[in-house]
């Protein structure tokens, strides 16, 4: 009990901390701010199926996508404000995850597993790109300016705040989650799928619970991107995007809540910081990945987990 109260105490301290940051940041620094909060909810939801669940499932980049689409045509073509396209981009990737979710309740696993959600991610692209009188094809689409209540978001700093509560309520959810008997299962079938089911676990619910659950968290993420970005593109959900977020999950931590912000952030920030060294910005990102992963096998969380028993993550086993 005194862990879990100092646990909470710290984690409500850093977005306090963070309240006053638009004070003091420009539009460039705040966008890059925003980017980060951004791939929070994308990294905590390819965390609970690939670390939490143990399945290499690349579904990632497509629940990213179909929340993207969603909020973008409902604001665009509906004319619906955008905080009340935020439930149906989460929805929309819930049901996107049930579906990539299939192939694993078909006994499918490891290498060909990743295959075949990774193909689905593709064809979910092929569809934005010929599906052209509502995704607007290779061109994309326009994303009206996001408002809340009536409240137009017009600079960066606006929806910094909007971000922030969405980031804390994603993580706040998936916490739970994590910590409840569900949680629990995801760590029983990760261990030994066939050991889980024979102890009455229902295990093909909790995979497809599992998709669902990564889908809707990504989903967030996806119409937090429509709001930032303002134009939506198939290219922004490519292999490329593919491996940036599954970076996020490697470097902040696999399996790791607190590693899916640490990664967020580091993935995030790192090519502002090599922007510098001209001509060698991606060769420094590449070795910081390569670093990571090579002598911190647990991620950038396994740091913090070591300085104090307070980090280490409750509902994660190796």
């Amino acid at each position: 009990m005194p862990r879990l109260r100092v646990t909470r105490r710290l984690f409500w301290l850093v977005p306090l901390a963070l309240l006053p940051l638009p004070l003091y940041l420009d539009q460039y620094r705040q966008y890059v701010v925003n980017l980060m909060l951004m791939y929070v909810p994308v990294g905590i939801g390819f965390n609970v199926v690939v670390g939490n669940l143990g399945l290499l499932a690349f579904s990632n980049v497509a629940f990213f996508g179909i929340g993207a689409y969603t909020s973008g045509v409902l604001a665009l073509k509906l004319g619906v404000p955008w905080w009340l396209t935020i439930l149906p981009a989460g929805l929309m990737g819930a049901l996107a995850g049930c579906a990539a979710g299939i192939p694993a309740l078909r006994g499918v696993r490891l290498f060909y597993l990743a295959i075949m959600t990774l193909a689905f991610g593709e064809l979910l692209r092929w569809v934005y790109i010929r599906w052209v009188p509502v995704t607007g094809g290779s061109f994309g689409m326009s994303v009206p300016p996001p408002s809340v209540f009536g409240w137009t978001l017009e600079t960066e700093g606006h929806k910094f705040y909007v971000f922030l509560v969405l980031v804390v309520l994603m993580v706040v959810l998936t916490d739970r989650v994590l910590r409840s008997r569900f949680g629990r299962a995801f760590m029983a079938i990760k261990d030994n799928e066939l050991a889980a089911a024979a102890m009455g676990i229902p295990t093909d619910r909790y995979i497809l619970l599992a998709f669902a659950w990564g889908g809707f968290v990504v989903g967030i993420g996806g119409s937090m991107y429509a709001a930032l970005v303002g134009h939506v593109t198939p290219i922004a959900f490519d292999l490329t995007e593919l491996i940036l977020e599954f970076a996020v999950i490697m470097v902040g931590g696999l399996g790791s809540l607190l590693g899916s912000v640490i990664g967020a952030a580091v993935i995030t920030a790192a090519p502002e910081f090599f922007r510098e060294w001209l001509g060698f910005q991606e060769l420094l990102f590449g070795l910081l990945i390569i670093a990571v992963i090579l002598f911190l096998p647990r991620g950038l969380a396994s740091l913090l987990a070591r300085l104090h028993p307070v980090f280490v993550d409750r509902y994660y086993r190796d």
